[in-house]
């Protein structure tokens, strides 16, 4: 590599590493740039964004939500998939909220079932309880036969005026707080594929247009074959909200949701509906708000321990690899700058964990320029060139360095597919990580040591390893 494109290089990531900064820290360069701004120049500089690092939970605060699930009505060997399915609406009811890393689980075993959403940042809890509570539980009802109709009312008459350890004395209590009209079928909003808001042709009224996928596009087929002629219930959260007549087989998985609805009405049915309507109901049992003082705390301890850490670092390489060691360490201070610039521009949540996987990786990027410089000795001892050695230090270490984070590589990537959130904030940064310090020791350490090729300088080996 010849002097002039080595010139370009470092100058090119000179620029990077100043708009990189802008990112990171945005607060000191904006204010250079209003300084400069406030002469009357022709061109007004623009200011980098002043948006801060996201936050997860354990450093922000935020609230913690616990839901009671109902799987009552759902098969055993279907529980599984109606739990999932419960957990990807709310993940997609709280990705609406722009938090920062939402953590949605569901943990529990047999019958009884609890999902665990955890919000970061969020300032209004009470909207954040409203907005993922008002998902609807869509179901589909056909009419009930007339005996069991009959028999459902009777009960309702036998409690009637009793008091609650009466009523848990009559046998089959229970048949008289179920629906005496109409009965639940398999059919519910876990096989709603989409939902448009749409206007009749005719009459110009709002009705929502919903579409089943194809398991559920089976279930309606049958619902309807079966029941042509009687009516077909449409229930939102227990409540009927159409109740039309089944007049043909309908095949294909689309229907219409139909009512009395005004414009706003029809679109926000659409909207909640097109979030996902729950394929399970769930109650708010638990509610408790994080505060971030204890995880301010831990960040500046965890900072703090970082700062040390880099510092014993950045001597230690000097102390060991001289001149080699200090452009090992500003490549270090270059490739920070890059990294948290990459977190803030895509957006990385930091927890604790992926604060741990940030630092993990600066000691991938120093073992990678150890191996560098340990070959790069071996070649002095041979008495080669200085740009001979440096050119054969780096290709032989290459093998080394390429193994050793790819493997690194691959198992935070499978960390990342199967984890848990914090466990997936650690894979992500350490990933991140582990590319940018192979940039960093390979390209940039590369880059600083050619300049001295041909150089007094060069000739002094003591000086290099």
């Amino acid at each position: 590599m010849n002097k002039k494109r080595t010139y370009i290089i470092l100058f090119s990531i000179f620029i990077l590493t100043i708009l990189a900064g802008g990112i990171s820290y945005p607060y000191y360069f904006n204010k250079k740039i209003d300084y400069i701004n406030s002469f009357e120049l022709p061109i007004k500089i623009p200011k980098f964004s002043g948006e801060s690092f996201k936050l997860g939970l354990d450093l922000q605060g935020g609230i913690h939500l616990v839901y009671e699930t109902d799987l009552s009505k759902i098969e055993k060997n279907e529980q599984e998939s109606a739990l999932q399915g419960l957990r990807d609406v709310i993940e997609r009811r709280v990705n609406i909220f722009g938090v920062t890393e939402p953590m949605v689980q569901v943990e529990g075993s047999k019958d009884h079932y609890r999902l665990i959403v955890e919000l970061a940042g969020i300032k209004d809890p009470k909207m954040a309880i409203k907005e993922i509570g008002k998902t609807p539980f869509l179901e589909f009802k056909e009419k009930r036969p007339e005996q069991e109709t009959q028999v459902i009312l009777d009960k309702q008459k036998e409690l009637k005026g009793k008091t609650k350890e009466e009523v848990q004395q009559i046998e089959n209590w229970q048949l008289a707080f179920e629906d005496p009209y109409f009965k639940s079928t398999s059919l519910t909003g876990r096989y709603l594929k989409k939902t448009e808001l749409q206007f009749d042709q005719t009459t110009m009224k709002p009705y929502a247009s919903i579409q089943f996928n194809k398991e559920g596009a089976k279930i309606f087929e049958d619902l309807t074959s079966n029941n042509i002629g009687k009516p077909l219930a449409i229930y939102i959260d227990n409540a009927p909200i159409s109740i039309p007549i089944v007049q043909e087989t309908i095949s294909g998985g689309k229907a219409q949701i139909t009512g009395e609805f005004t414009i706003e009405e029809a679109r926000k049915l659409v909207q909640n509906l097109s979030a996902g309507a729950l394929p399970i109901p769930i109650e708010l049992i638990s509610q408790e708000i994080i505060g971030p003082t204890l995880g301010s705390i831990t960040l500046e301890k965890s900072l703090k321990a970082g700062l040390v850490g880099f510092l014993a670092i950045i001597l230690f390489m000097i102390f060991f690899y001289r001149l080699s060691g200090l452009f090992a360490s500003f490549s270090l201070i270059i490739y920070l700058i890059l990294t948290l610039a990459i977190f803030k521009v895509i957006g990385v949540t930091l927890t604790l964990a992926g604060i741990g996987g940030f630092l993990l990786s600066i000691g991938m990027a120093i073992d990678a320029n150890i191996l560098i410089f340990s070959r790069m000795k071996e070649e002095f001892i041979e008495e080669k060139s200085f740009g001979v050695v440096v050119e054969e230090g780096f290709q032989r270490a290459w093998s080394s360095i390429r193994d050793g984070n790819m493997t690194t590589l691959i198992i935070a990537l499978i960390l990342f597919g199967f984890g848990t959130s914090f466990v997936k904030g650690f894979a992500l940064t350490l990933s991140i990580g582990i590319l940018m310090s192979m940039f960093s020791a390979i390209f940039i350490t590369k880059s600083f040591l050619n300049i001295f090729k041909d150089t007094r300088l060069s000739k002094i080996k003591w000086l290099w390893v």
